[in-house]
């Protein structure tokens, strides 16, 4: 397997990360010898604050439950005693002005509900992720996507609300950028000028073969900015 400490340190380093980065796995059937999600969350993006925080551990579709918005994103069908949390949760997010009905149609989704969803921190994870998930400062992740673009595995994609959408984005798209959502914001802490960007596990190392010479060319854009507007500004 890939040695994701590794290049979760180089990453870390290049980009100056003061997250740990999220690996996300998604499996059919539940994985040997990771510990089961044990609790109850109040969103899926709560499962990235704690893989965030160091830990390693597994769910299952009805630890997604208390997230109508997020189950739909992962492709999650909720029971039947609770299948109209997600009408009701759009019907209010429509009824105060926050979305159009019409935009629900063009959220990406899992194609296929997974039987498991592994959530570690990048150097520690026991399995290939699927998708990379990065949390940082807008400066951060502004070195991660013109590293992406370098290594030709991005294009200008920047979603927002909910930003749970970005993980099955990255899976069609390459990596995607996300500006976040007030959702996400209450259920992981996230801080003002913070955002995400969700890269493709199978193109991660590609990508680490990038930031080194991004994050050299960006210090000397600086030195070279502000000699400008040294020299320019009246």
């Amino acid at each position: 397997m890939t040695n994701y400490r590794q290049l979760e340190q180089q990453l870390s380093s290049d980009l100056g990360l003061t997250r740990r980065p999220i690996a996300i796995a998604i499996r059919e059937t539940p994985p040997p010898g990771i510990a089961k999600f044990a609790g109850m969350a109040p969103s899926g993006c709560s499962f990235w604050r704690m893989a965030s925080e160091g830990r390693t551990f597994f769910t299952v579709p009805s630890d997604h439950y208390n997230c109508a918005i997020g189950s739909h994103t992962h492709n999650i069908p909720l029971p039947p005693d609770r299948a109209k949390e997600l009408e009701a949760t759009l019907g209010f997010m429509t009824g105060i002005g926050y979305v159009r009905m019409k935009e629900v149609a063009d959220i990406p989704v899992l194609p296929t509900t997974p039987g498991a969803v592994v959530y570690a921190p990048l150097g520690d994870t026991p399995v290939d992720p699927d998708v990379v998930l990065f949390w940082g400062l807008a400066s951060r992740v502004m070195l991660l996507q013109e590293a992406a673009l370098r290594a030709g595995i991005s294009g200008l994609n920047t979603f927002g609300r909910p930003t749970c959408m970005a993980v099955p984005a990255a899976l069609v798209l390459g990596m995607v950028a996300s500006t976040g959502c007030v959702g996400n914001r209450v259920y992981t802490g996230a801080e003002e000028g913070e955002m995400y960007a969700a890269v493709p596990g199978k193109v991660l190392a590609r990508l680490a073969e990038t930031t080194a010479t991004i994050k050299s060319a960006n210090a000397q854009l600086m030195e070279y900015h502000q000699a400008r507007r040294t020299l320019l500004t009246a």
